[in-house]
């Protein structure tokens, strides 16, 4: 709202400082404080509302140190991560931006899906919450939705870059290295020269006329990174500080592609697709990153609240249509790879337990218990220790998935 406002009194009144709103830096940088100042300030209140309410986490006895302590804490927290999101996007972004319009309906649908679980769980004392094909039927909606808009939305585009030996003329009549934008369906493949994957391609087989239908193999790739991701969240929020911090470290990752894929100069320079109009997004991310620092001032241990499916299923679904709206999905398992590890404890956890139990009559298990991070629990680490040594991980996982950008 705010540019928009200030690109009116620019235009108009040649208002001294208002062109600063044309700058995403600046814009973004105010998106983060907001948020940040929001999810600090404005959190403790909300947190007192829970607490007033009495919307607090029901603790199932698992055995874990500490874990009869936890009961009561206000849960539901996400709601602080949603509206400290929200707000300064509103105010400082591009509403009408094809990647910003997309990212706000993920919030929403994705805040509302873990919205009702939570309601569930606690109004109505039901531990399991939302039935799960109701709340995998919300995350398939979602990734249809996402899938159609990134695939046949004309402002959704890149511009490839030219031989060396070519320079065209662009718009503005000055020399540019990069073609025409045009849709397209190629990805990101990390540490490969030639890096770009066509998703069309798979149906070269059926004859050039076939690509039109890639639509066909885009979107359920799309819906499921959404499943995944977002589920993978849910799973890494099982103690204090875990999610909100190993995601602000994906998410501000994501915030460094956003950048350079979305500024000509830097596409140029690191190789890499130019995506028009993305740039766009590093203002959503900025806003995100705060309202998740802001969070961590209360859920680092010991947790004065707990973001719940409302917080953990909207981190999940958001940092995957990040991954994929500039072409770096094939990254999230090493970007994400906290949330991948986790994901897959558990996948091996429950299916060697059921193949032992088949088998010799009696299950048994690779862990002490899944997901990761309760393994070590188990194993007498204190969650504190646990968190900050998942967090180094998630860095120095960012840090090979920044280097992708020239590791080749």
């Amino acid at each position: 709202m705010l540019y928009y406002l200030f690109e009116y009194l620019e235009s108009h009144y040649n208002l001294p400082g208002a062109s600063l709103f044309q700058y995403i830096s600046f814009r973004s940088a105010m998106a983060f404080i907001i948020s940040l100042l929001f999810s600090t300030i404005y959190g403790k209140r909300i947190i007192n509302y829970l607490r007033f309410k009495q919307v607090g986490e029901s603790v199932r006895d698992l055995g874990l140190v500490g874990q009869a302590e936890k009961a009561g804490t206000p849960t539901m927290g996400g709601i602080i991560i949603i509206l400290a999101t929200l707000i300064p996007v509103l105010l400082f972004a591009q509403i009408d931006n094809v990647y910003i319009v997309i990212l706000l309906v993920t919030t929403l649908w994705m805040g509302l899906i873990g919205f009702v679980d939570d309601y569930i769980k606690i109004f109505k004392k039901n531990k399991k919450g939302l039935k799960g094909r109701f709340k995998i039927l919300g995350q398939v909606s979602l990734g249809i939705f996402v899938g159609v808009m990134l695939y046949f939305h004309p402002s959704v585009t890149m511009k490839e870059k030219l031989p060396n030996s070519v320079t065209i003329v662009s718009e503005d009549g000055k020399p540019t290295l990069f073609g025409e934008a045009k849709k397209s369906t190629k990805t990101t493949i990390p540490f490969l020269k030639d890096n770009e994957l066509d998703y069309a391609a798979a149906l070269d087989l059926f004859g050039d006329a076939a690509r039109k239908y890639a639509w066909l193999i885009f979107i359920p790739i799309v819906i499921f990174i959404i499943t995944a991701v977002s589920n993978g969240a849910n799973l890494t929020d099982g103690i204090d500080g875990l999610a909100a911090g190993t995601s602000a470290i994906v998410v501000l990752t994501l915030g460094v592609f956003a950048w350079v894929s979305g500024n000509i100069i830097f596409a140029n320079y690191l190789d890499v697709m130019y995506i028009p109009h993305s740039g766009e997004m590093t203002i959503f991310i900025a806003a995100f990153v705060g309202s998740l620092v802001g969070f961590l001032w209360y859920n680092t241990y010991p947790a004065q609240v707990f973001m719940g499916d409302t917080g953990s299923l909207t981190i999940g679904g958001i940092i995957a249509v990040l991954a994929i709206a500039v072409r770096k999905e094939l990254l999230i398992p090493i970007l994400a790879g906290v949330f991948f590890i986790e994901t897959l404890s558990v996948i091996l956890q429950v299916s060697f337990f059921k193949y032992t139990r088949k088998k010799y009559g009696e299950g048994k298990r690779i862990f002490k218990m899944s997901p990761l991070h309760h393994h070590y629990q188990k194993s007498g680490y204190h969650e504190s220790k646990i968190v900050t040594r998942f967090w180094i991980v998630g860095i120095m996982l960012a840090v090979l998935t920044i280097v992708t950008l020239k590791l080749r």
